[in-house]
């Protein structure tokens, strides 16, 4: 059995073609060249276009729920674990059957079964330990320990299920899993409690190092399309939860609601969270500008915007409908002057769009470029030697 249930080529062939597409919008290839590169790489899967996606997603999460009910009729209300698992086994096997003969790459189809078959094994795991396993601690409430366990096991599968499927929102549950069972450490004690927030930023910090080991290890690799989703989800997932764990309204706020105040108060380590309040959004932002990493740029402007928030939440200065006139303003102005300056490019940067004819062609370039220079001759040239000099008492020859 194979790690990844979908053709590495269908990946690798979308993302090539996605590329020509481009560089026939920016007049590196013509029409004739991007015609070969889409004859050379065909698409031998069926995805349909997201409008229609969306409607398979749709009618197949219905269409699994009805099969599912159908099942419980069959198999009656006393044989859950039973019912279950068969309605866990019967959507994996349908998956692998429409991925090996239909050739349904994420097609919304296959995406509701993975996620009807994901749910389905994660809620046995969670019905096995609470029922079979450890029921003298209270049917389905586990204490801590338990929990531990069963969040860890979801993980596992989530992780597995990363690897073969290659699904964005899996990838997601997988990063939601991990950092849940960082929080569940955290609120075993009451100095956890306190230090929640570090501990997720540590643990989103653990994240982006795993983002970053896998990138290097994928680059230039045959699958780095294959996974190319879920490293984007993995890095912004991390870099999101590192600034919000250590925003000082989400852990002012966060702080209240676990320890049931009706009203926040201040927190300890205030002035470390204004700091990072303040300062994450603008080292993303100056990061994203020198790396040229747009992910990273939006999310520093999006954090930027929630940090402003943030005081604008606990220091009013101005009324509502004044601030948000004001700050449209000053934005609105901001981003012309910007448009205007970055055109066509300064420093590396341009406000130009991505997709802009650049004036010549690429297959001219790149023969240029691995043309080999002509052998300069072997004879032919000056050569020292032979020479005869007199006078001044010097004779002789050199």
């Amino acid at each position: 059995m194979k790690i990844r249930a979908y053709n590495p080529d269908w990946a690798f062939n979308s993302a090539l073609r996605k590329r020509a597409a481009r560089w026939q919008r920016q007049q590196l290839a013509n029409s004739e060249q991007l015609a070969a590169i889409e004859a050379l790489y065909p698409l031998e899967y069926y995805r349909p276009v997201w409008p229609l996606r969306v409607g398979l997603f749709i009618f197949s999460c219905l269409g699994v729920a009805l099969g599912g009910s159908f099942l419980l009729l069959m198999t009656g209300s006393h044989t859950p674990f039973a019912s279950g698992l068969v309605f866990c086994v019967a959507c994996f096997a349908l998956l692998e059957l429409l991925i090996k003969e239909q050739r349904c790459y994420h097609a919304g189809v296959d995406n509701a079964l993975l996620y009807a078959g994901l749910s389905s094994a994660s809620g046995l795991i969670y019905y096995a330990f609470s029922e079979y396993l450890w029921p003298q601690r209270g049917g389905y409430h586990l204490d801590l320990g338990a929990t531990y366990l069963v969040v860890l096991l979801v993980l596992a599968l989530l992780v597995a299920a990363t690897l073969r499927y290659a699904d964005a929102v899996v990838t997601a549950a997988a990063v939601a899993a991990a950092l849940l069972l960082v929080a569940l450490f955290g609120l075993n004690s009451p100095k956890g409690q306190m230090l929640l927030p570090f501990l997720l930023m540590g643990a989103a910090g653990g994240l982006l190092l795993l983002y970053r080991k896998l990138a290097q290890h994928a680059a230039n690799l045959y699958l780095t399309d294959y996974y190319a989703n879920c490293l984007l989800t993995l890095k912004v997932l991390s870099l999101a939860v590192l600034y919000l764990a250590g925003n000082y309204l989400v852990v002012r706020e966060g702080s209240a609601e676990l320890h049931h105040e009706f009203t926040s108060t201040q927190i300890p380590f205030a002035p470390v969270f204004y700091a990072l309040t303040a300062g994450v959004p603008l080292l993303y932002i100056v990061l994203g500008l020198r790396r040229a990493d747009r992910p990273l740029l939006l999310l520093g402007l999006l954090a930027l915007a929630f940090s402003l928030f943030t005081l604008r939440h606990y220091r009013s200065l101005l009324p509502p409908e004044v601030a948000a006139v004001a700050a449209g303003t000053l934005l609105t102005v901001l981003a012309g002057a910007l448009l205007r300056f970055l055109r066509p490019a300064r420093g590396g940067l341009t406000s130009m769009p991505d997709d802009e004819p650049r004036h010549f062609n690429l297959e001219n370039l790149i023969q240029a470029q691995t043309a080999h220079a002509p052998d300069a001759p072997a004879t032919g040239g000056f050569e020292f030697g032979g020479g005869h000099s007199g006078g001044g008492g010097a004779t002789g020859q050199f």
